[in-house]
This record gives C-alpha cells, structure tokens and sequence, in this order.
C-alpha cells in the first residue's frame, strides 16, 4: 500500500515515545497525555483534559474545527493510553520499543497504542485538509480496569453538549469492523471476621471460610448463567459467563483468617443477566453469610467493591459507523469479540460506535507483546480515508 514514508516514520517515531511512557493502569499517564496534548496543541487543536480525584489520571480530549461546516457527523478517534502491567520473561526491556522481522515489540504496541500514534501522526495531514466536519481525537485512562477513565470524560461530553458523531474506538482488530460485545462487570468482595487459633475455630470468624462458601455460590450462579443463554446469540460462548480472578487471605496455616478478598467478574450479554447475578449473590452474603458470621463476631463485614460496571456494546441492524468503516476499508463483514471495550459507554451516549484498529488481540496482554509494522501502515491508510470522507471535495 502506498504510505508517504515520512509519515510512516513519523507513526514509528510517536509510538516508540508512548510505549517509553509506563502507563499501567491505576498509575499517573500524565506525562504521556502531555506529550500528546503538545503535539495536537502545535498544531493548533484546542485540548481539554478530564482528572480523576487524585489528579494524577488524566484523559484529553482535542477538537478540529471544520473549515466549512457541513451535516456530516463529527468523527471520534478514540484509543485508552493505559497498559496492563509486565509479567517477567521478556526478550527486552517492555517500554523499549524494538523493531525485529517487521514487528515493533513494547508493552502497548499493540493495546493499543500503535493506534494513537498513527492518529498523532496523521493529525497535521487533517489540520491542513479542507475539512467539513469536525474532527476528535479522543485518549483515556483506565480501559484495562473496568473502563474507570471513559465514564468522567464521558460526562464532561454531556456537559459540553457533544452527544453526536461517529466513535471509531482503535482496538486491535486487524482492522476489521467489530461491532458488539459483552459488558464487563468487575467486583472485589472485602470480609472481615475474627482472628484466633486454629484449635478453636468456634470462637473466630474465618473470613477465607466465608470467601470460600461465597465463591462457591458464584460458581452455581455461573451454571445458572448458561440457562439463561440468549435465542440466536452471536457470541463464543453464547451465554454470559462468570470467573474468579483470585483469593488473597490469611497470615498462617495455624491462625483463623481474619481478613480475605475475592476479585470476580461477569461479563453479561445482556443487561439482566449482569442484574440476576448481582441480585443472587448480594442476596446468599446478606441473607445467608454475614448474620452467621455477626452471631460470633457483631463487628464481622461483607464489603463488596465496585471495580467497574462497563455496559455491553450492542450490534445494531442499522449503523452509522460500521458503514462510515466499511466504505473506507471495502470490507462489509461484521465481527464481535469477547474482550471488552469503550464502545458501549459512547454508543449509550447516542455516539454511533464501532471498533476498529491496527494489531491483532491475540498479541495484547502476552510477553513480547507486537504489533506488526504493516498494520501500522494500514491504519495510516484508513485515516487517510477518512481524510477524504472528511473534505469538501
């Protein structure tokens, strides 16, 4: 495909900044939405930017006013900046990026933000063009962790009145047109009971017990789950799904437990099934669980924690954005995925939605994490196709 060189090195150049910033989510990304309001600010974007509490996450937000207004929708170019944290094993340094065999390796080169540099990198190429439609470029924190970031700048979006356009959310998808997924619900359940010896069970309250027989009923939720399984479904697996993600408690074999959290999720296809399970299992720990462990401790607690509730991204018969996509890229296939993403959040907004980007979601979240370069250059491509879908001709 035909890429100006500059400007594919230029992507090259941006990606291998972002990837030196260490953005694992729940950590300060601050530096790197700097580094990307400093380059959509030189150009002349006006930026504005949305904090969490502690001022340290931060998403931007840029606007490119049209140059001659038209009816068209505005476009979104959306990406989250934040990382999942590094395992050990890799073949280099994960916030190096390193270029072998037509693959660019670093933590984030592929999730996601190979698709940030290419908007950073093609965003002069808009300021320049004739546009007759306004042009957002979009980056949040968080995604990784239950969509934290996505929901403030959400608000923020409402209250500037900006509840129209067309989301394209650059999730590696190899640039295929994804258009649903389950929503993600993230939980972490906090017990507190009594400490004491082991002899003595009677006398303690053993939080790691209670986790345990609560984990236990979350696993007959799940079975209860693949009953509920939709008519026609369009995911694998068809119906919702349920998983611990770990158990931390105790201090030794020989002591009553006294503190244990469990972490789980849920990832509903549709709203009531997430609305069934919450119902079920708030119901056994408040019913069944916590009066038993206050008979023997009256200060003993069940604490469940809100990670994050993400709603599902939803197919729809009629798209704006799919077909926005596909007139780009000429390819008319639909796909759905089992991760979750942003979309939902702007499809609820009213945003006409769709997530496509560059790299593949078999490379995100692994050791020696890649995105390969020739994606990289399709992307360029697609922005330059909406370049022309986005210029009074």
């Amino acid at each position: 495909m035909s890429i100006d060189n500059n400007l594919y090195e230029k992507s090259i150049k941006i990606l291998t900044d972002l990837i030196a910033f260490k953005t694992i989510s729940g950590q300060d990304n601050s530096d790197l939405i700097d580094y990307c309001e400093k380059i959509l600010n030189n150009i002349g974007i006006d930026t504005f930017k949305v904090y969490d509490d502690d001022k340290k996450r931060v998403n931007l937000f840029g606007t490119l006013k049209a140059k001659n207004q038209s009816t068209k929708k505005p476009i979104i170019l959306s990406g989250h900046t934040d990382v999942v944290p590094v395992s050990k094993g890799w073949s280099s340094d994960p916030f190096v990026a390193t270029i072998k065999n037509d693959k660019l390796y670093g933590r984030g080169s592929c999730d996601m933000k190979g698709f940030i540099a290419c908007t950073l990198a093609y965003a002069p190429i808009f300021k320049e063009s004739n546009l007759d439609r306004d042009l957002h470029f979009c980056y949040t924190f968080d995604e990784e962790t239950a969509c934290i970031g996505a929901p403030l700048l959400i608000e923020e979006l409402k209250k500037r009145d900006i509840k129209n356009g067309i989301c394209i959310i650059g999730e590696p998808t190899k640039m295929k047109i994804i258009d649903a997924h389950k929503g993600m619900n993230e939980y972490t359940v906090h017990f507190g009971g009594l400490a004491g010896h082991s002899s003595k069970p009677h006398l303690g309250v053993n939080a790691a017990e209670y986790a345990t027989r609560y984990v236990g009923k979350l696993l007959e939720i799940r079975q209860e789950l693949k009953k509920r399984v939709q008519k026609d479904s369009i995911f694998d697996p068809p119906h919702s799904t349920l998983s611990i993600g770990g158990i931390k408690g105790g201090i030794a074999h020989n002591v009553i437990a006294d503190k244990c959290s469990v972490e789980w999720e849920t990832r509903p296809v549709v709203k009531e099934d997430g609305e069934f399970v919450t119902n079920e299992i708030d119901k056994y720990a408040n019913d069944v669980l916590l009066p038993e462990m206050k008979k023997v401790f009256p200060d003993s607690y069940i604490k469940k924690e809100v990670i994050g509730e993400v709603v599902g991204f939803n197919r729809l018969d009629e798209s704006e954005a799919c077909e926005f996509v596909s007139n780009i890229t000429g390819d008319n296939s639909r796909e759905v995925v089992s991760f979750g993403t942003e979309a939902g959040l702007f499809q609820e907004l009213g945003i006409s939605t769709v997530v496509c980007g560059p790299g593949s979601i078999e490379q995100a979240h692994k050791i020696d994490e890649f995105i390969e370069l020739n994606e990289m250059k399709k992307c360029l491509k697609f922005l330059e196709g909406v370049k022309s879908k986005s210029t009074l001709n």
